[in-house]
C-alpha cells in the first residue's frame, strides 16, 4: 500500500466527506474517488458505504481504520524523530529533580545530549515534590525526577532510576538514634512530621496512618519545605521517613537516619507530560536511561 493510499484512507475515514477530503490533500475529488475504489479493489470489498448524502465507513473499513491508524501514526513518529536526529534539537529542555543525588546522572546525561545536539540547552532545577509537580503542570519544567506515586493522569510516570533504602529519621537524643536499625511499627513511637501540600497517595505511601500490626501512628507538626521538615525533628517535635542517601547530603548534629529493615526502598522515576514530549524530550529521556542504574545504564 502506497503512503498516498494510506493517507487518502485515514483522511476520509475521518471527514467522511469526498470533497473535504480533497482539499486536505490538495488532490480533485476524483482522485480520492479512484483512489479508493483502487483500495477496495484490492482487499475485496467495501470500505466505505456512499450515498448522495452520506459516506460512512462499512465494518471491513472501520476495521482497517483502527489497525492501519496507529501503525500509520507510528510510522510517521519514527520518521519525524529521524529528521529531528538528523538535524538535532534547539532549545532548552527544563529538568527538575527531588533529590540532590539525581543531579549527577542529570549532569552527565545533559553533557551526552549535548554533544549530539549541540543546539539544545539542559537546564537543572532542585525542587521539592510538590512544587515538582506543579511545574510540570504547569509546564514550567519538561521532565522531573521524582518519587512516585502522581495522582494526576496528564502525567507519564516512566522508568524507575534509583531505589533508595528507607530511613526514619529521628532527634539525635532519642533512644532509636543508637538502634542500627528500625522497623515499621516503629512509627508508632514518635509523632510523624509530614510534608504538606503533597497528594493524597503520595502522603499516604510516605506517611501512613497505622504501622502493619495496625498500631496508630500519631500525626506531629507538617511543614512545606524540606528543611523545615529537618528543622522539627531536630528540636524533638517528631520523626519524618526519608532515604539513607538524603544523610550524605542533608546530615546534621541533631538528627540520625536510622535504616529501616523491613520496608521498601523509595524509588525516583522519570515523569513528563505526555501532551509536551516531543521528539527531544524523548531523545533526551534515552539518552539520561543510558546512565541510569536502575535501567541497566552506568551507575
Amino acid at each position: 500500500m502506497e503512503r498516498y493510499e494510506i493517507e487518502t484512507f485515514l483522511t476520509l475515514a475521518e471527514e467522511l466527506h469526498f470533497t473535504r477530503t480533497a482539499e486536505r490533500l490538495l488532490v480533485s475529488p476524483g482522485r480520492v474517488s479512484q483512489t479508493v475504489k483502487k483500495l477496495e479493489r484490492r482487499v475485496g470489498g467495501a470500505l466505505f458505504e456512499r450515498s448522495s448524502r452520506h459516506v460512512t465507513l462499512t465494518p471491513v473499513g472501520r476495521q482497517l481504520h483502527a489497525e492501519l491508524l496507529p501503525a500509520y501514526q507510528q510510522v510517521e513518529q519514527a520518521l519525524a524523530n529521524a529528521s529531528a536526529a538528523c538535524r538535532g534539537f534547539s532549545g532548552v529542555l527544563r529538568v527538575g529533580f527531588t533529590a540532590a543525588w539525581c543531579a549527577a546522572l542529570i549532569v552527565r546525561a545533559a553533557e551526552a545530549f549535548n554533544s549530539r545536539h549541540s543546539l539544545c540547552t539542559v537546564e537543572l532545577q532542585e525542587v521539592t515534590y510538590n512544587a515538582a509537580i506543579a511545574a510540570l503542570q504547569d509546564g514550567d519544567v519538561d521532565l522531573v525526577v521524582a518519587e512516585p506515586p502522581v495522582e494526576d493522569p496528564a502525567i507519564t510516570v516512566g522508568p524507575v532510576l534509583f531505589s533508595e533504602p528507607r530511613a526514619l529519621l529521628v532527634p539525635a537524643a532519642h533512644p532509636l538514634a543508637t538502634q542500627e536499625s528500625v522497623s515499621l511499627e516503629d512509627l508508632a513511637v514518635l509523632p510523624l512530621i509530614t510534608a504538606v501540600g503533597v497528594s493524597a497517595a503520595w502522603h499516604d505511601a510516605f506517611f501512613p496512618r497505622r504501622t502493619p500490626q495496625g498500631l496508630l501512628i500519631r500525626r506531629g507538626p507538617a511543614a512545606a519545605g524540606w528543611q523545615e521538615v529537618l528543622s522539627l525533628v531536630g528540636v524533638g517535635k517528631g520523626a519524618t521517613v526519608a532515604t539513607v542517601r538524603a544523610g550524605h547530603y542533608y546530615g546534621r548534629p541533631d538528627i540520625v537516619y536510622v535504616p529501616f529493615k523491613d520496608a521498601p526502598p523509595v524509588d525516583y522515576a522519570l515523569m513528563w507530560r505526555e501532551a509536551g514530549c516531543g521528539a527531544g524530550l524523548r531523545a533526551f529521556i534515552t539518552t539520561v536511561l543510558e546512565f541510569a542504574p536502575e535501567a541497566g545504564g552506568r551507575a
